[in-house]
């Protein structure tokens, strides 16, 4: 009884031991006699619990592939201050329940004329479009200067011709310019996807967000292409010569064994083929690349920059379509407007969109006082006169405005007018000045403009023959 209650008290052999005056080894085989279980000590305390959350968080964005070496810089910064030997050993457990709880994986066993993946990539600014249809595993790859709507859609027009049929699905991943939105993790294809997959006949499908391993078949063609099409082309500067040396490249692949079907895909699609869907008639016009609102500056935004519309679709919603470095502006079908792509910030404005050229803005002059009332019933020269003078920086514009109007009863209207064009033709405008071109008259030459004649009229003097300065009487 003294070694269970010793025992219970202090939950240690050897405490119990050394209390009882015996060794541990008999104080177990006590407790193991009367058949009860040696207590669970307190879990002690490790160094990396505090960073066991960041520790499985890197291990799952690394599926489980960083190494505790790695990872020991960035707890480190975190305020770990453990061994590496412990946090060695938190990886180890980290990665053994990533393991456990990670996906397992079942190898897709495509249908012959099902689906079609296609995808976008990208390299010193030169985009690819790559397609792979799933069962023959034929390649289709072309490139293109961007990756808008428009142009995703005529490649895929071009693919479909090239494969002869149309597949039943056609599995991209979230492209912006096929995604209309998102709702509960499912896509919403865009309006003018929706009518392109229409008029085809197939269904449009979107991969898993944030999820390569769901479209892989596509992303190894685009690796596939950069590294065997693309960089031993570069610099591409004619993308029409580098589709051309494509097709050679897709002709040149589609005729070899394929490492995983072991079968050559061009055998494969005369099979396929039989399964396809056909194709329409007619190609579809452009789809849309995006629908705005006419403005009342009779203008529409597209890349920030503007391009005007006629003024008969101001509030009206008009279609853009990009193709060729144009902007094709459009409504119900037909176009109202082509305008060539201009830099973000810029106008690209049609004059026969705008039949009545605005003038030019400017502030009115209304005269209050009774002297500019009467100055500015001088005539047509008084207000760009009043204009100069206030940009000239006169101080004292309103005194010289009543000075100038005193010179009427003087020297007349008519004279003062020609005094105040002159005037403003030579930038004077104090009333002096305008009283000294007065008191000179019509001597003073007029003002011409550079290349015309110059005619002064000279002030009339009395004359006589040249006989009344003969020194002698004529004979």
């Amino acid at each position: 009884m003294d070694i269970l209650s010793a025992y219970r008290e202090l939950g240690s052999y050897r405490a119990a031991a050394a209390l009882c005056g015996t060794t541990h080894k008999t104080v177990r085989r006590v407790i193991e006699r009367v058949g009860r279980e040696r207590p669970e000590p307190p879990p002690r305390p490790r160094s990396t619990d505090p960073h066991r959350e960041l520790i499985a968080l890197r291990v799952k964005a690394t599926d489980g592939r960083i190494s505790a070496k790695r990872l020991l810089p960035i707890v480190r910064a975190k305020g770990y201050a453990g061994s590496s030997r412990h946090l060695r050993r938190a990886v180890a457990e980290a990665k053994a329940g990533w393991r456990r709880e990670r996906r397992e994986y079942r190898p897709w066993n495509p249908v012959p004329g099902e689906h079609l993946a296609i995808d976008w990539g990208s390299e010193n600014g030169i985009h690819i479009f790559c397609a792979v249809l799933a069962w023959s595993r034929i390649r289709f790859v072309r490139f293109a200067a961007d990756e808008t709507q428009a142009t995703t859609l005529a490649l895929l027009a071009e693919c479909f011709e090239t494969l002869g049929g149309v597949p039943a699905v056609v599995l991209a991943d979230r492209m912006g310019c096929l995604k209309g939105g998102v709702v509960a993790n499912v896509v919403v294809p865009a309006p003018g996807y929706v009518a392109f997959a229409t008029h085809y006949g197939f269904r449009p499908d979107f991969c898993e967000a944030a999820d390569p391993e769901s479209k892989g078949i596509v992303e190894n063609l685009v690796g596939y292409a950069k590294r065997d099409l693309l960089v031993p082309a570069a610099p591409i500067t004619d993308l029409a010569a580098a589709n051309r040396a494509a097709v050679g490249w897709c002709a040149e692949v589609n005729a070899a064994v394929h490492s995983e079907t072991s079968a050559v895909p061009d055998e494969r699609l005369v099979r396929e083929q039989t399964l396809l869907g056909p194709l329409p008639s007619l190609r579809p016009a452009p789809a849309p690349t995006a629908v705005r609102t006419v403005d009342r500056l009779r203008t529409v935004r597209y890349g920030s920059a503007r391009y005007s519309v006629p003024g008969a679709f101001i509030g009206r919603k008009v279609e853009l379509v990009v193709a060729g470095g144009e902007l094709l502006i459009r409504d119900g079908g037909q176009e109202i407007a082509r305008h060539r792509l201009v830099s973000p910030g810029e106008m690209s404005l049609d004059d026969a969109h705008y039949p009545k050229h605005a003038a030019v803005p400017s502030r009115a002059i209304r005269p209050r006082t009774p002297a500019e009332i009467v100055f500015m019933g001088l005539g047509p020269a008084a207000g760009p006169f009043l204009r100069a003078a206030a940009a000239s920086g006169m101080a004292r514009l309103a005194g010289e405005i009543a000075d100038i109007v005193a010179l009427e009863p003087a020297y007349g209207r008519e004279a003062l007018t020609a005094a105040l064009e002159r005037g403003l033709a030579y930038r004077r405008y104090r009333a002096a000045d305008l009283r000294a071109i007065l008191a000179a008259g019509a001597g003073v030459p007029r003002h011409r403009e550079p290349g015309t004649s110059l005619t002064v009229s000279l002030p009339a003097v009395p004359v006589r023959s040249l006989a009344a300065y003969a020194t002698e009487a004529a004979r």
